[in-house]
């Protein structure tokens, strides 16, 4: 992955998060996607329907993939064309541990000069390098229609 990233923070956040509505998520994320360039390591954290794949398809679609994004789930890699590089979109949920990652081809999808975005990181432990972009979302519990959004250095 590339040294050349640095946090990459939400304009206008103060301390680093933003309480968005879906539209709101749907529109940061691709703002994002027009301004990251690969090779990049995108880890998007978060309970469970709080928008990570939302997220996912909102950052492949402004980055030039043209097929459907879901989420892999079940199927744990998917690999899109987008105009500028691959995204390979890897969902971690079901995996074990960390040791689970080398059937997936993760040093592999790692080498490419492709955009990577990683749902449920915390399940690769320590095999996600030091230099990925870090996004966490979580449910507000005050307001439904909101996810807080951290992003880069104060995940």
């Amino acid at each position: 992955m590339s040294p050349a990233h640095g946090p990459l923070i939400p304009s206008l956040a103060a301390g680093g998060h933003l309480a968005l509505t879906e539209p709101e998520l749907v529109g940061w994320g691709e703002r994002l996607a027009r301004t990251v360039t690969p090779p990049l390591l995108v880890t998007i954290s978060g309970e469970l329907g709080t928008g990570k794949t939302t997220l996912v398809q909102a950052i492949c679609r402004a980055y030039g993939v043209s097929e459907e994004v879901t989420s892999p789930t079940f199927a744990l890699v998917h690999r899109y064309a987008g105009k500028r590089s691959p995204v390979f979109h890897l969902d971690l949920y079901r995996l074990t541990g960390p040791a689970d990652l080398t059937n997936l081809g993760w040093d592999d999808i790692l080498s490419e000069d492709a955009l990577v975005l990683v749902e449920w990181p915390e399940r690769a432990g320590a095999r996600i390098p030091r230099d990925h972009v870090p996004i966490s979302l979580q449910h507000l519990p005050d307001d439904p229609d909101r996810r807080l959004l951290y992003a880069g250095g104060h995940v």
